[in-house]
């Protein structure tokens, strides 16, 4: 089966790219150092030539409100109609948990707008929410950091292994669209001041972190489960004490 995998060389992408090749489909890494451009078209009709799914896992450049939603509003427009036209089966998109709960941010109200182009069009498609990446940790503790102190409000935090996102989605990608959406999470939670108070400890970084229930999340604040999946998530089994120490 050929399976088209937007962002196919980032992160997540390169991951999905090759676990699904390891099973022996075609997988195929688009991206605009690979000649295929969302936003502009360049190489889209090419690429998607034969392709029985697509999986979207690519993101904005920029998190400035204008900037973000106009990138995934073009880049998913595009998407989508290029795959009607190869006649895509199947299109999965990655988002994150929380999208559609209060208070929103401008990057999640953005993802929000990808996942209603995606929820209207002609093609069979299956949502993946996301909780954050371990991979991402440190950069959300430089974020948060303020004169030397890091600011992380009490909330609940259950972060996941790019490994287990990615395994998911190969999974979710060769089976029947599910026209909804899925949550995914890490297998543990834990309150987000307590954990980056642990972890920086760990690191041996001499930052304070600090309690501060309004402490901002990529530029917003958050209640107590916003960041969190609901009941019947799929749990990653990697544990993050364990990926850290390899």
């Amino acid at each position: 089966m050929k399976i088209v995998v937007i962002g196919g060389t980032g992160l997540i992408g390169s991951k999905v790219v090759a676990r699904l090749g390891a099973q022996g489909h075609e997988a195929v890494a688009a991206a605009p150092n690979t000649g295929v451009n969302t936003l502009t078209g360049e190489g889209l009709t090419e690429v998607m030539a034969g392709a029985s799914v697509v999986i979207d896992v690519s993101n904005s450049p920029s998190f400035e409100e204008t900037a973000v939603l106009d990138f995934f509003r073009t880049s998913t427009g595009n998407l989508l109609a290029a795959g009607s036209a190869a006649g895509v089966g199947h299109h999965v998109a990655l988002s994150v948990v929380g999208t559609e709960r209060p208070p929103g941010n401008a990057y999640f109200r953005a993802k929000v707008a990808q996942e209603q182009l995606i929820e209207k069009s002609s093609i069979p498609f299956s949502l993946v929410h996301a909780t954050q990446f371990f991979e991402f940790v440190r950069r959300i503790a430089d974020d948060a950091t303020e004169g030397g102190r890091v600011r992380m409000a009490p909330v609940f935090f259950q972060p996941i292994a790019g490994d287990d996102v990615a395994q998911v989605l190969a999974t979710v990608a060769v089976g029947t669209p599910l026209n909804g959406r899925i949550e995914i999470g890490g297998p543990e939670r834990f309150r987000m001041d307590e954990f980056f108070r642990e972890t920086l400890a760990g690191w041996g970084d001499p930052r304070e972190v600090v309690t501060d229930p309004h402490a901002q999340y990529f530029g917003a604040e958050v209640l107590e489960r916003s960041l969190v999946p609901g009941d019947g998530a799929t749990l990653g089994p990697t544990h993050y004490r364990d990926w850290a120490a390899k």
